[in-house]
């Protein structure tokens, strides 16, 4: 059984830092393009970030360059969403996704992705 199980999130202040992890069982993570999505308040879930796993090409949503970074570690068969400088507007609920055949920087908001975690909360506020 193919799982993503995300841990981390929590409540932070404005211009602070957090990072979410998930990690994967039942699949080679490393042989998948991955992704983190967020669903705010009252809106439809968005992708926020995401890597291929064909060129390593990478894509970052305009409001969050320079803030959030992905990144994957293949020896745990983990991936990460690092956020730095967090703004009351990345408030949502983050979700981790992968999938074997999905080049991302062309479909950066796909919704019918092989594998998601179950979110994980993220309240950024004062």
């Amino acid at each position: 059984q193919l799982q993503l199980v995300e841990s981390g999130g929590g409540f932070v202040q404005p211009g602070g830092s957090l990072s979410v992890s998930c990690r994967a069982s039942g699949f080679t993570l490393a042989r998948y393009s991955i992704g983190w999505f967020r669903q705010a308040p009252g809106k439809e879930r968005e992708g926020v970030s995401c890597v291929s796993s064909s060129d390593g090409s990478t894509y970052y949503a305009d409001s969050v360059k320079g803030r959030l970074t992905i990144s994957r570690d293949n020896a745990k068969n983990t991936m990460y969403l690092h956020m730095n400088n967090l703004k009351r507007e990345d408030t949502g609920v983050y979700y981790c996704a992968a999938d074997r055949f999905w080049y991302c920087a062309t479909s950066p908001h796909r919704s019918d992705l092989q594998v998601w975690g179950q979110g994980i909360p993220v309240t950024v506020s004062s």
